[in-house]
């Protein structure tokens, strides 16, 4: 992709994405993910209903009056996206690619993060982490994580979860909150343990970003596939009905183990489907969490 292009992508994407983050998430985000704790404010007169708890002794006795001390959330927060950009999400058979659909609710995520000040970092992730971008601050910066996810190529096939969790859990050692976008194709379904400690510090998210085409395939005849990850072609006889049976169970495994470990380890998880309205999922997930 040339230069120019890029540019129009990205803008075509930050216009779509940050008014969506601004008008319907930041209000759920807000909610949904809270700060790390409460910090001292201000001190201002007693009203009727207030926490006694909460009573500033000292400046009520100077006053004569009894006043009560404020405090907010301590809102700055690091959001870590983990992004599987092996080529099996280079698919679509609708209205987008599961990597066009990656992009666009990491973008959201992003601007509604941006929106409430936190950080926001990223790691690309295929058998090996592709990029890290570590956490920062501001408009510009989430222009070049959308820039990446647009542009980046990955150099390895395959998809190595267990991996891409365990360098999160070596360069964030401070608590984040965590979204995973990915497919979830796993053939080496070896990621619970690392999961599982990942979870224990950080709240972690697990996206699932999946097309109809995967979970049923149509019955059209002989049909020619090709594997995104090798590039392998072969002839897929779509007529056998017990080829579209293993075809759905294949799908259907992956996505029961991933539901299984998540939930053993206490993380939140969602399915997104690419011909669907991501912005009915993310907001009732996000209202599910408050």
């Amino acid at each position: 992709m040339d230069a120019k292009e890029l540019l129009k992508k990205v803008r075509k994407i930050e216009i779509k994405t940050k008014g969506l983050s601004k008008h319907i998430f930041s209000g759920e985000y807000h909610s949904a993910f809270k700060g790390r704790g409460m910090s001292f404010s201000e001190v201002r007169n007693y009203n009727y209903g207030d926490d006694v708890r909460n009573i500033d002794w000292n400046v009520t006795a100077r006053y004569n009056e009894p006043f009560v001390k404020i405090f907010e959330e301590e809102r700055e927060l690091t959001v870590m996206l983990l992004v599987d950009v092996s080529k099996s999400s280079i698919f679509g058979s609708v209205n987008q690619m599961k990597n066009e659909l990656i992009t666009e609710i990491c973008a959201v995520l992003a601007f509604s993060a941006t929106n409430n000040n936190d950080k926001v970092g990223i790691i690309f992730f295929s058998s090996k982490i592709e990029l890290f971008i570590p956490p920062k601050k501001g408009k510009k910066h989430i222009l070049r994580i959308i820039r990446e996810l647009l542009n980046l190529e990955p150099t390895e096939q395959g998809t190595n979860l267990a991996e891409a969790l365990q360098y999160f859990s070596s360069v964030t050692k401070k608590r984040s909150i965590a979204f995973i976008l990915s497919d979830f194709i796993v053939p080496e379904k070896n990621y619970e343990d690392s999961l599982r400690i990942a979870a224990k510090r950080h709240d972690i998210t697990g996206i699932h970003l999946f097309d109809a085409a995967e979970k049923e395939l149509p019955k059209v005849g002989l049909l020619r596939a090709s594997d995104p990850e090798t590039g392998k072609q072969l002839w897929i006889d779509t007529s056998s009905k017990k080829v579209r049976q293993r075809y759905t169970t294949f799908f259907e495994e992956n996505h029961t183990y991933f539901k299984t470990i998540f939930n053993k380890s206490g993380i939140d998880t969602v399915s997104l489907e690419t011909n669907k309205s991501y912005v009915t999922e993310l907001i009732k997930f996000f209202k599910k969490r408050h």
